[in-house]
């Protein structure tokens, strides 16, 4: 797929684009226009999405049921603006890049914690099955003024099962697929008396696919690399009166998964553990005030196995490289309604990370052992301030934080937005937000380990980003389209530890700049039975110091989907367009293009059976070069609703 005729399809959608705003009103059933959709992680607070005025989006629980064998990381990338790679299947390390920014540049969050790796600063993208959450708020843009590190590409807030408002409600799943996967989910809610409680847990296996090609000499292991993941989820609350509540929530994740690291008689799997706990109170403290404290408590364990398959690595210590991440998160949030249609916000929050390293490695068919971290706990005190105003055809968002982080002091962001309703439908805006990125521990501490340190000496990443934008909806059609421009100054990349010795090692420095600007337009439009969804992505992700396209990402990527309904049945259509990218050392990987094929078909009131066949085509496509991606895969899942 090249460029050309990525762009022969762009030219469609533009033209297809005044179509979707100037659309006439069709059922209501058909409704795309989610005018109630409430959203919280733009402000902090709730609001319809319809009034937001970042570029936000939201991933509801049927768009998720009907994701099949799809990692979350897939699902997060039919969204505008955001792209993925893997090494090698969705069991193996995955990073995200949000409007071209790096990976450990966007913050994601589970039920409102920050899950970012405190060693790497990368999320554990690949430990979330996709049956496991409710509801996924995506804001593009600098949001560090919200919610402080590492928000310079935006902020996923990952939403679990939510409690039923019935006394009882179950469901479960069972679906079966190619490379010999299944999953099996099953849970429970409701509300009584004031309770509400959930429990939820499932578990999906694959045999897998060889995450590495030959085009990965060093790595290569002709095996199949396989998977399992089990996971379980709950919560419970108490409502004693009126806005008065007490609630629980736990989520426990585990991934235990294949990946290739050289030598054939090597039996090499990574292990990954994410879990999340909290207790919050949400009190209405007065009419104009409510009050929310919360306290939580986030593990995120990765352990890599690398040791000759006789030796059951998985049974014993040889070979095993583990970094543990504790937080202790701790905040409390006032939202005061100062009149009728203005609101503000103030919060503080602390936050506590721990790490710990045990970095072996089994060479020669030795265990050898390195040394932890230097420093391994560090604590930010932050301070945030939201106002949010709508007078009349005018509204406005401000806000502002500041982060004192104990290796690099004080950081103080911002941010200012404002909208401006040109019909009752139209909505032009214009924002402008500053954001940073706290150096991670490995950044810092890493101990020197063949050849490579950390430097203690780092200072954080900063942003600057302006966007303009136009939101049209009404209750059928919507259409945004977004400018966005994105300067990042210190740059943490690899450099020689001394220039004039080849031979002394890489440490790092803040020797990098880019920039990130880009125009997206995102469209929907309902007639009748039938629903077209389409975006476009243009972007100039760019190394400033070397004029080069940013590694693995995209300059143009095309998404289209049409689903129609035939009473019972519900059948859909995908298509996924990149442009070529470019991975290390400047290699060359071609654009591509996926075709896939839905449909889901109502049994009974109670049980459905949906069918998800991702590359139709069978295309053989590069994320990363010399990492293996999926060929054409089908999965059938039963479930039952109650």
């Amino acid at each position: 797929m090249n460029t050309r005729s990525i762009r022969r399809s762009a030219g469609v959608l533009a033209c297809a684009a005044p179509l979707l705003a100037s659309a006439q009103q069709a059922t209501p059933s058909a409704s795309v226009a989610q005018l109630d959709t409430i959203v919280v992680t733009a402000s902090r607070t709730p609001q319809e999405l319809k009034n937001v005025l970042s570029d936000t989006s939201v991933i509801d629980r049927e768009t998720l049921s009907r994701a099949g064998q799809s990692s979350l990381a897939e699902v997060l990338s039919r969204s505008h603006g955001i792209e993925y790679v893997n090494n090698g299947g969705p069991q193996t390390a995955t990073s995200l890049f949000m409007r071209g920014a790096n990976s450990n540049q966007t913050l994601v969050l589970i039920d409102g914690q920050r899950i970012n790796n405190a060693s790497s600063g990368i999320p554990a993208l690949n430990a979330i099955p996709a049956d496991s959450i409710e509801r996924i708020e995506i804001v593009r843009g600098a949001a560090s003024s919200l919610y402080g590190a590492d928000a310079i590409g935006g902020v996923i807030n990952v939403i679990t099962r939510q409690a039923s408002d019935k006394p009882l409600s179950a469901y479960s799943n069972i679906g079966f697929g190619t490379y010999g996967t299944s999953s099996y989910n099953a849970g429970i809610s409701g509300a009584s008396n004031g309770w509400t409680y959930s429990l939820s847990g499932g578990y999906q296996q694959s045999h897998g696919f060889d995450a590495t090609t030959t085009r990965n000499p060093f790595s290569h292991n002709p095996d199949k690399d396989s998977y399992y993941q089990n996971n379980v989820a709950g919560s419970l609350g108490y409502e004693w009166k009126p806005e008065q509540k007490l609630s629980v929530q736990v989520y426990q994740t585990r991934v235990n998964g294949g990946y290739d690291n050289g030598e054939p008689y090597f039996n090499d799997r990574s292990v990954q553990k994410l879990e999340n706990y909290s207790i919050t109170s949400e009190n209405r403290l007065a009419d104009f005030w409510k009050s929310t404290l919360r306290v939580g408590y986030m593990v995120d364990d990765n352990e890599s196995r690398n040791a000759p398959a006789d030796l059951s690595p998985g049974n014993s210590p040889d070979g095993r490289t583990t970094f543990r991440t504790r937080q202790n998160q701790y905040s409390w949030q006032n939202d005061f309604r100062l009149a009728e249609n203005q609101k503000f916000t103030l919060a503080y929050e602390h936050l506590d990370q721990r790490v710990k390293g045990d970095i072996a490695d089994f060479t020669d068919f030795m265990n050898v052992t390195y040394g932890d971290y230097s420093q391994t706990r560090r604590h930010v005190n932050s301070f945030t301030g939201v106002y949010l105003g709508d007078f009349g055809r005018h509204h406005v968002q401000a806000s502002l934080r500041n982060d004192n982080v104990s290796e690099v002091g004080h950081r103080t962001t911002g941010g200012l937005a404002y909208g401006f309703d040109l019909t009752g439908n139209l909505r032009a805006t214009v924002a402008a937000n500053t954001g940073f990125r706290a150096p991670s521990f490995n950044d810092l501490y890493y101990p020197d380990i063949g050849g490579y340190v950390g430097n203690p000496r780092l200072k954080p990443e900063e942003s600057r980003n302006g966007e303009i934008g136009l939101k049209y909806q009404d209750d059928t059609s919507e259409l945004g389209v977004v400018y966005y421009h994105t300067r990042v100054k210190n740059l943490i990349q690899t450099q020689a530890l001394d220039p004039s010795n080849p031979f002394a090692g890489s440490t790092l420095g803040n020797v990098g700049r880019a920039t990130l600007q880009g125009f997206t337009v995102s469209g929907a439009h309902s007639f009748g039975n039938t629903r077209i969804r389409a975006s476009l992505d243009l972007s100039n992700p760019k190394n400033d110091d070397t004029n080069e396209q940013l590694l693995r990402r995209a300059r143009t990527v095309l998404r289209t989907s049409i689903d129609h309904r035939f009473d019972q049945l519900l059948v859909g259509a995908e298509w996924y367009v990149s442009d070529e990218r470019y991975d290390v050392g400047q290699t060359y990987m071609a654009g591509y293009g996926l075709f896939n094929l839905t449909a889901s078909y109502d049994i009974t009131r109670n049980f459905q059976v949906q069918v998800r066949w991702n590359n139709v085509f069978d295309k053989h496509y590069t994320l990363a070069e010399g990492y293996a991606t999926p060929g054409s895969n089908a999965f059938v899942n039963l479930s039952w609703r109650m």
